[in-house]
């Protein structure tokens, strides 16, 4: 088998639309670009694109444009001439990382030719499936269409082993490899000066402990835990700052509810932040990440914050959770706001354990997108080796 593969990364998200699986799309492109191999992204059109950025290719398929604060475009890959353009390209394997429309699109390609094909699964499709399709005809389709897409792939990945539960559910009975994600942001402690700057633009004591949650402000994700738990603490007379980073449909809702909660003059809204190093450091003057989010399956969120160092308050049996020693690489609580609250009353104020622990999660869990796609190159040849034998 040759060396250097030509890889299809097959996404439904990919800048401007910012989300998860967008973020791990342009990581597998820009490592296999630069190290492996060939990697071209498969995606949806979107009218605000701006692809002359990357330094790798991106194919753009037929879209309908919903307007949304998310941005997202619903692929349209019917047409033959559009599976006739992947073929011409001669890839070695297509990788779809969601079982939505790109991954059809590939069924479509593998019924003219025959191509492997792998698709990671990467978050609880039934949370959206049962929360925005409103009748059971409707929601039966959808969970069919997911399975067929799934049941079509020659290899399911999962990011982390209570994903599968979620697999179970869409009605996926196959074997599966954990394909764990990496982290973009490099290990890094962030320096003073950049704390101080950041603390000055937002007005935050030195003396406060900063509380910070990153990710889209969608309720799902166990938003409203966090503003009550904050209540709580308020109420029990605490004094603490909670750094919001990121936007999301939810994000009005979101506001108004911690306003009502009293919570106005404690809360910092960042807003939306895409330069990765801005980011980064707002990890390095969080004190904590909390991220008590149960529908995520593996929490890209909790391998950044890692990587300054920063432990995360985390719920108990989650995905993000895996592989977290309470008290070693992080913190584990209960699924409430009072169980949050009390388990961050104890810590905030021990700035030696948090950095004993953030120090530990460094070093124990971070894992870089380098290994993590050197690992799923790797792969990739083993999945080409048993389609060639099955297929002989």
């Amino acid at each position: 088998m040759k060396n250097k593969l030509k890889v299809a990364i097959g996404t439904d998200a990919f800048p401007p639309t910012t989300d998860g699986i967008s973020n791990v799309a342009q990581n597998y492109a820009s490592q296999i670009n630069d190290k492996l191999g060939e990697a071209v992204v498969i995606t949806p059109k979107n009218p605000n694109q701006l692809d002359y950025k990357y330094n790798y290719e991106i194919f753009r398929y037929k879209s309908w444009w919903v307007p949304s604060k998310e941005g997202y475009s619903v692929g349209w890959p019917f047409k033959d001439e559009l599976h006739q353009a992947i073929i011409d390209m001669n890839f070695d394997i297509l990788h779809s990382h969601a079982p939505l429309a790109t991954s059809y699109y590939f069924r479509r390609v593998t019924e003219k030719k025959k191509i492997p094909v792998v698709l990671t699964y990467h978050t609880k499709y039934e949370y959206d499936v049962d929360k925005r399709v409103p009748t059971k005809p409707g929601k039966d389709f959808s969970y069919r269409f997911l399975l067929n897409n799934i049941n079509a792939a020659d290899e399911v990945w999962v990011t982390s082993e209570g994903t599968v539960e979620s697999l179970r559910k869409i009605g996926y009975t196959g074997d599966y490899i954990v394909m764990p994600n990496g982290c973009d942001l490099p290990i890094m402690n962030v320096s003073d000066g950049d704390i101080a700057m950041i603390k000055r633009k937002h007005n935050v004591p030195d003396n406060v402990p900063i509380l910070l949650y990153c990710g889209r402000m969608i309720w799902y994700k166990n938003i409203k835990l966090i503003l009550d738990a904050c209540a709580k603490m308020k109420n029990d007379g605490k004094e603490f700052k909670l750094i919001m980073l990121g936007f999301g449909a939810d994000e009005r809702a979101i506001k108004r509810y911690a306003f009502k909660s009293g919570l106005k003059n404690d809360i910092i809204w960042t807003g939306k932040i895409l330069e990765r190093q801005e980011i980064q450091g707002y990890y390095g003057i969080a004190d904590i990440l909390l991220f008590p989010s149960v529908f995520d399956t593996n929490g890209l969120v909790v391998r950044e914050a890692a990587a300054c160092a920063t432990p995360s308050l985390l719920i108990h049996g989650s995905c993000a959770a895996e592989g977290i020693t309470d008290g070693e690489t992080g913190f584990l609580c209960m699924e409430s706001a009072h169980s949050i609250a009390s388990t961050l009353e104890k810590i905030m104020d021990n700035k030696a354990l948090l950095r004993a622990v953030g120090k530990k999660a460094q070093t124990d869990i971070y894992i870089s997108w380098d290994d993590a796609v050197k690992k799923a190159y790797d792969r990739y040849k083993i999945v080409i080796e048993n389609f060639n034998r099955k297929n002989k």
